[in-house]
């Protein structure tokens, strides 16, 4: 980069792209074409440095870990019964499980980000994965007066999941451009509610035939060992911005302050993030502790009996892991399919249509929630169309942060959003709902029907974040248009304004420009 900051790029190849601190928003897909909604212009074609078949590949084996990666962080949730027994432990120490997870990932999300924005993505995830597979089998080699090494060895399971989920969807960006960029980031994303559900079903089924819930802790480290050879054979790591400058990919000089500031600028990716965590919130308590309630609610109605030893009736993780791949299937390409409908008539649809996920999904919780207590079958319906609603986000909320960001930053935005959204969302609403069910519950003597009862009002704060996440996206909607305009002109070689001679306006500092780049650290 020469000493006054401009570039020179070879002849024929694309102008440096460059960056505001202002709002950024190239518009990567949301499954319409990346340019087609922002400009009356014919579509631009983006050519990869990594061939098309290769990308595909690199696709499919991405998406491989990402389905392992949740199979592996429910499985947890699908024996829960049965680690309530094997170590005698209330609804709030049980949930603790979960949120050490969830803190280690978001604590060491940040660190990935920074690493992925700077060096080697593939070798970070390998090695943060290659920790993933050994904590992760230690674990199920637990004794019943082990508690604690388990919840120990659940924290560092954090680590590769916190390196696979900030970079990953960085490597499909830069992979392709426009609507296959948005089929390939759905794609990506449908396999987190078929994981989880996945998740439900071979936890719960490996333990019912060993007879021991600690055999479902091994499934996921064998399937994972295939991953990580795949991983290592089959995926590049492209430039980064690759699909955005016909392969050539760009680099910036920037700090990590430098990225936070600009990322904190940027309102539409605050009130996506916000939105975010709320629907973190929801996932991370319905999916820990809906099997156990729908097991009270089928001991409350005289259903069947309570569970006194190991392995409990794995009928309500079967069912509900089926409902969760169903419905993130059904959610998630409906979502997909809405987004490229409506964002041809709006430029704000993306938060539009997560709004109307989350608000939506509030009532139809609370009908499930309370008709438990009288239908099983009704109760699932509501689940199901609750599940479907909130499964519209999915792929729709990665997009938003793709196109909301410069390709040099894009790691940095994914590992804020992760720790933001699981430090105020999942890592704590499992063990508040727990939490509040145990201060229920002592309000009378223990019995069966009132644990189901501390459980069911415990599930109704679910209900309140719904409603405040579709709030989030409402605001974010008012936003998004001039930010994906502000940034489609800078990815798309349009250099920032001059200073006239009252100088740069205030609320849109200069920032170091991009730089056409093929080198990697």
């Amino acid at each position: 980069m020469e000493p006054n900051g401009s570039v020179s790029p070879p002849k024929d190849r694309p102008r440096p792209r460059w960056s505001r601190c202002s709002s950024s928003g190239l518009r990567y897909g949301s499954f319409v074409n990346s340019l087609s909604s922002l400009a009356a212009a014919e579509e631009v074609v983006h050519k990869s440095p990594i061939s098309p078949r290769r990308s595909y590949v690199a696709v499919a084996v991405l998406c491989y870990v990402n389905l392992i990666n949740y199979m592996e962080r429910y499985t947890i949730a699908g024996v829960l019964i049965n680690i309530q027994k094997f170590f005698d432990i209330s609804d709030s120490v049980a949930a603790l499980l979960q949120t050490v997870f969830i803190c280690s990932f978001l604590l060491l999300a940040p660190l990935f980000g920074y690493l992925g924005d700077r060096y080697n993505r593939k070798y970070i995830m390998i090695a943060g994965l290659s920790i993933w597979l050994v904590t992760a089998a230690c674990s199920s080699f637990v004794s019943k007066w082990q508690f604690w090494l388990l919840m120990l060895l659940r924290g560092m399971v954090g680590v590769g999941e916190a390196s696979y989920s900030t970079i990953a969807p960085t490597i499909i960006g830069d992979l392709f451009s426009g609507a296959k960029r948005s089929a390939m980031i759905c794609l990506f994303y449908v396999f987190i509610p078929v994981g989880s559900g996945l998740g439900y079903i071979t936890g719960a089924g490996v333990a019912n035939v060993a007879g021991d819930w600690r055999w479902s802790l091994r499934i996921t480290p064998i399937l994972g060992a295939g991953g990580l050879i795949l991983l290592t054979l089959l995926c590049p790591n492209p430039p980064r911005g690759a699909a955005e400058t016909q392969g050539e990919g760009v680099a910036m000089q920037s700090s990590y302050r430098e990225d936070v500031k600009y990322l904190l600028k940027n309102k539409s990716y605050v009130w996506s993030t916000l939105g975010v965590t709320a629907t973190a919130f929801l996932v991370g308590a319905l999916g820990f502790w809906t099997p156990a309630f729908l097991s009270r609610a089928q001991v409350f109605q005289g259903l069947q009996k309570p569970c006194e030893k190991e392995p409990c009736n794995p009928i309500d993780s079967y069912i509900f892991g089926a409902v969760t791949v169903v419905t993130g299937i059904l959610g998630g390409c409906l979502g997909s399919v809405l987004s490229r409908w409506f964002s041809k008539k709006r430029s704000n649809a993306d938060p539009l249509i997560c709004a109307v996920g989350l608000l939506g999904s509030a009532p139809c919780l609370f009908i499930a929630i309370f008709v438990a207590t009288a239908s099983i079958p009704t109760t699932y319906v509501f689940i199901f169309l609750g599940e479907v609603l909130i499964s519209l986000n999915w792929a729709v909320m990665a997009d938003i942060l793709l196109y909301v960001v410069i390709p040099t930053r894009r790691a940095t935005a994914e590992a804020l959003q992760i720790s933001v959204c699981h430090l105020l969302g999942d890592a704590g609403s499992p063990y508040l709902v727990g939490l509040i069910s145990d201060v229920i519950r002592k309000q009378q003597p223990d019995t069966h029907g009132w644990n189901f009862q501390s459980l069911k009002y415990s599930l109704l704060v679910c209900v309140f974040v719904g409603v405040l996440g579709g709030l989030f996206f409402l605001l974010c909607a008012r936003f998004i248009a001039d930010d994906r305009k502000a940034t489609q002109r800078l990815v798309e070689g349009d250099p920032p304004p001059q200073p006239g001679p009252a100088g740069p306006q205030p609320s849109e500092p200069s920032e170091p420009p991009l730089e056409l780049s093929n080198r990697e650290k």
